[in-house]
């Protein structure tokens, strides 16, 4: 009787996950990791070689099913002055599953060359497929649900980028489409979101001491907000990178915190990494302060890739 009842409320909840799903990557601190075209289009083809970064996002470590993300990342600069990128994503919730890609271009404009102040515009394709993995549920009576919800999704992002020396401006809209509710029955209609908007900015200043410094210091701020609910969150960063010669290493903190709860942070994460000639390493450990603190050891994030392809463009736009 108690499997029957267990069954039963996994049933419901797996339901209501498919009917609340927001067809995204989870947006945690990966785009600290020295990769922000994870978080917007604007930045493909910034950087004078192939980037290519391999992600993976462990939540919640010690409680079963939670959630877990792989992306890969790779951006070129195409000409002098645009750039493209491809980001490939498999996330898993529980039993729910979402597989997808994003392509995106992006142009960038030279405003003032001398001071190096340039503006950026990008554009992302988004294909996503979201199913509930009904094999993976316990025979009930010997039944197995048969309806697996799944759903194709087609969508996109844009966004600009505005750089001037060392300081950063980014603002972007995700999933700007509504989304389509025609195949679902009139009862799911009154509480599916059709707006799957979100909108988030990301700013921050490198200091240092002079241009031939070792040390640079960047603070940095995100802003995520969710439009079918209201909700949003905020990312405090600070980073200090160490450059030797065209390598570096780097240490760092992230502070997230919900808007309305600014004291009560979602968790503390402390992030590391290194660059070394063509290789790429970063490190992240979420220290969650909230509830799931009993349950949980922590969040990891792990980050490896390669530069490639390194040339010489003829834009400082693209540096």
């Amino acid at each position: 009787m108690l499997k029957k009842v267990y069954s039963t409320i996994l049933l419901v909840s797996l339901s209501l996950c498919a009917k609340g799903q927001e067809l995204t990557v989870p947006q945690l601190s990966q785009y600290i990791a020295d990769n922000p075209f994870l978080m917007s289009p604007t930045y493909a083809g910034i950087g004078d070689h192939i980037k290519v970064r391999l992600n993976g996002l462990t939540q919640w470590v010690g409680i079963e099913d939670a959630p877990d993300t792989q992306t890969l990342a790779a951006d070129a600069r195409i000409g002098n002055r645009s750039g493209v990128g491809m980001l490939l994503y498999n996330d898993s919730n529980g039993f729910t599953r979402q597989r997808g890609a994003r392509v995106s271009f992006a142009h960038h404009l030279t405003l003032d060359r001398y001071d190096d102040i340039f503006l950026s515009f990008g554009l992302s394709y988004n294909f996503n497929q979201f199913r509930i993995d009904v094999e993976q549920f316990e025979e009930n009576n010997g039944q197995l649900p048969t309806d697996d919800k799944a759903t194709t999704n087609h969508n996109f992002d844009i966004g600009f980028l505005y750089r001037y020396d060392k300081f950063f401006f980014s603002a972007n809209a995700g999933n700007v489409l509504n989304k389509d509710l025609s195949n679902f029955n009139t009862d799911i209609i009154r509480i599916e979101p059709n707006k799957l908007r979100n909108y988030y900015l990301y700013s921050g200043y490198s200091f240092s001491k002079s241009k031939n410094s070792k040390l640079e210091i960047e603070p940095s701020v995100f802003f995520q907000w969710f439009e079918s609910d209201g909700r949003s969150v905020t990312d405090l960063n600070a980073k200090f990178r160490f450059r030797d010669f065209e390598d570096y290493y780097y240490v760092g903190l992230t502070y997230r915190f919900l808007n309305d709860q600014l004291g009560e942070p979602l968790y503390i994460a402390p992030l590391a990494g290194f660059k070394k000639s063509n290789f790429y390493f970063g490190y992240s450990y979420q220290v969650i302060t909230n509830e799931i603190l009993g349950y949980s050891t922590g969040t990891h994030v792990l980050t490896v890739g390669m530069d490639l392809f390194q040339g010489i463009s003829n834009c400082r736009c693209m540096y």
